[in-house]
């Protein structure tokens, strides 16, 4: 048993690496689709993701879902909420990227965790502990000096990053599997999509037939770089935990950043060194403490499960029920239903 479960762990973290590793060196797929602008790259992601992720379904015979989500007008809301949020990401990232600006573009990825913080507070009023609140803090100080060092507020990165972190606020209410999700996003985004794309061929703009088989090919290909990651992001987070899927989401944004200096050759001049520097100590901070407050509630309740039971005036409590309650504390994620 402890075989299986170390290979099902080592499987785990294969797709994990997999999965934030592609997200992490796309910006060298984006330039090879130029001549199309941002605009037509987009709208070819959505249109080729929806028929990537639907033969996936019709092989695995995954559809029960669809019809359950058309019945709850509340969570299809959401999703089309999640398909326009994602849409300003995507359209953002694939623009920065082809046009410069990938280390900025990475930053939005350093920044998100601690977005995601701010606005579980502001939001689903959680409350925050010291440490989170110190790295929240280092976080704006950061944004002040790349504001200084850009010359103006890094506005590529903190449309990522506050993009992103709504995309999953919303698909955590949603709580709908990630091939699910990305089906009935871009099952959403399908029809404007296709039919920018229908009108950009009709003004003679449209590059998916004019530049060549191999030009149309890598358009399609969007489907597979948009949906691949995904299908190991699924197999990473069913078999390892959470913990460790938090420290190789920060794979992706490091491969970025790397890209941007060594291959695109971006400037970095001092200041904006500066306010990297201050942002990586606050995922420092950050992963530091969720660590410790993960062994902390580890030991917890290991404590409360070895405990003998507690005889009550009106019954017995077990320690196991007492262990559950601990796990569902303030450390715990919240899982909201909708």
């Amino acid at each position: 048993m402890a075989g299986t479960s170390k290979g099902e762990q080592r499987i785990g973290l294969l797709n994990g690496f997999a999965a934030y590793g592609m997200w992490g060196l796309v910006p060298l797929f984006w330039p090879l689709l130029k001549p199309a602008g941002a605009g037509e790259i987009l709208a070819h992601r959505m249109v080729w993701s929806l028929v990537f992720v639907g033969v996936a379904l019709v092989v695995i015979r995954r559809w029960a879902w669809a019809g359950e989500l058309l019945r709850q007008p509340r969570r299809l809301a959401l999703i089309t909420v999640a398909a326009a949020v994602i849409t300003v990401n995507w359209g953002v990232y694939i623009w920065a990227v082809n046009a410069g600006h990938v280390v900025e573009a990475s930053l939005g990825y350093f920044i998100n965790p601690l977005v995601t913080i701010a606005m579980g507070v502001l939001l689903l009023k959680e409350r925050m502990r010291p440490v989170q609140w110190t790295a929240v803090g280092v976080c704006l100080a950061a944004v002040l000096v790349l504001t200084v060092g850009y010359g103006q507020p890094p506005w590529i990165s903190l449309t990522l990053a506050f993009s992103f972190a709504t995309y999953g606020l919303v698909k955590k209410k949603v709580n709908l599997g990630g091939v699910e999700s990305l089906a009935a996003e871009t099952a959403i985004q399908f029809l404007p999509a296709l039919g920018y794309l229908l009108w950009l061929g009709a003004q003679g703009d449209s590059t998916f037939t004019t530049e060549g088989a191999g030009h149309g090919a890598l358009l399609a290909a969007t489907g597979i770089v948009t949906a691949l990651p995904l299908v190991c992001f699924g197999a990473a987070a069913i078999r390892v935990p959470l913990s460790t899927l938090g420290l190789l989401q920060y794979l992706a944004p490091v491969f970025q950043f790397l890209l941007g200096i060594l291959y695109f050759h971006e400037a970095m001049p001092p200041e904006r060194w500066a306010g990297f520097a201050l942002v990586w100590l606050a995922l420092t901070l950050l992963t530091w403490d969720a660590l410790r407050a993960a062994r902390r509630s580890a030991r917890t309740l290991r404590a409360e499960i070895n405990r003998p039971s507690v005889t009550m005036p009106t019954g017995t409590v077990s320690a196991t029920r007492k262990a559950e309650s601990v796990a569902s504390g303030p450390d715990r994620p919240v899982d909201a239903k909708p």
